[in-house]
């Protein structure tokens, strides 16, 4: 029985929205958007020139399809992210893909990929709940303040998710930009994450060298991200099998949400997305 409070009913469960500090994990669900079209690809394989990727997967349905099917569950967070950059020539296609997909689960997704000061409140007026933001905020390998503070004035903080995706190098993680093609010098540690927590609702956080390779999780990465774990954190990067997602649940203190790509049938995968849904849902 779903009572004042409890969230949405689906499936036989409870959503419980509670703090962070108190939660458990969550699916966060994704919708990958390159050249026009729904996809799964190897995150270190992007590139701007020539709109390239290396694809896993490429969907014959469109973006709104996936925004239905999440909304019908009343998963709430996922995110929809456009990979092709603006000024492409393929942009534009990409763009309507996101906004019909925003249009079909009003509230229900966030959106990143291009965002700025400038252009987030479209994206918002569009029915994303959040805006996620990465190399507007990272630029020339460095936190441009200005810009953290203009994103955060143009859609307040609690419509803000952070992406703070990356790359190790030399024993550490270090936030990489521009779809994951270029190495920032900021590198994730307590001090940054309490620091960036002030302006934002929420991170997201894709391990890119296991991205799209359902070859395992970044363990180190989501243990020390588990053990801060004081503002929401969506983990992407590795999941391929549930033994992965037993191993994120138990280094992330059960505290980090998860997006599972191109292990989940939904995208080709093996992994079933009910039996996810009910995993994650377990008490």
């Amino acid at each position: 029985m779903m009572t004042a409070g409890d969230g949405v009913l689906t499936r036989g469960y409870v959503a419980h929205f509670i703090p962070f500090g108190r939660t458990k994990m969550e699916f966060r669900p994704c919708i990958d958007i390159h050249n026009g079209k729904v996809k799964q690809i190897v995150g270190g394989t992007l590139k701007d020139a020539g709109s390239l990727a290396e694809e896993n997967f490429v969907s014959e349905q469109d973006a709104a399809f996936y925004a239905r099917l999440y909304q019908k569950e009343g998963i709430r967070g996922g995110h929809i992210i456009l990979l092709n950059p603006v000024g492409s020539e393929y942009y534009e296609a990409t763009k309507q893909q996101a906004l019909a997909a925003l249009a079909a689960y009003p509230k229900g997704l966030q959106v990143g990929g291009g965002i700025t000061a400038e252009n987030a409140a479209e994206f918002l007026e569009a029915g994303a709940s959040h805006v996620i933001v990465t190399s507007y905020v990272f630029r020339e390998g460095r936190i441009h303040y200005e810009n953290l503070h203009r994103i955060k004035q143009a859609v307040g903080k609690e419509h803000l998710v952070l992406d703070l995706s990356c790359r190790k190098r030399n024993g550490a993680y270090y936030i990489v930009t521009d779809r994951w093609q270029k190495f920032t010098e900021e590198v994730i540690r307590e001090e940054l994450l309490e620091e960036l927590s002030a302006y934002c609702d929420e991170f997201l956080i894709h391990a890119v060298d296991v991205e799209g390779k359902a070859s395992g999780i970044e363990a180190e990465l989501a243990e020390f991200l588990g053990n801060w774990g004081k503002i929401p954190i969506t983990y992407a990067g590795g999941v391929s099998s549930f033994s992965d997602l037993e191993q994120l649940k138990r280094l992330g203190k059960n505290r980090l949400h998860v997006t599972i790509g191109s292990a989940l049938d939904l995208f080709g995968g093996s992994m079933s997305y009910e039996k996810v849904l009910d995993y994650i849902n377990k008490e």
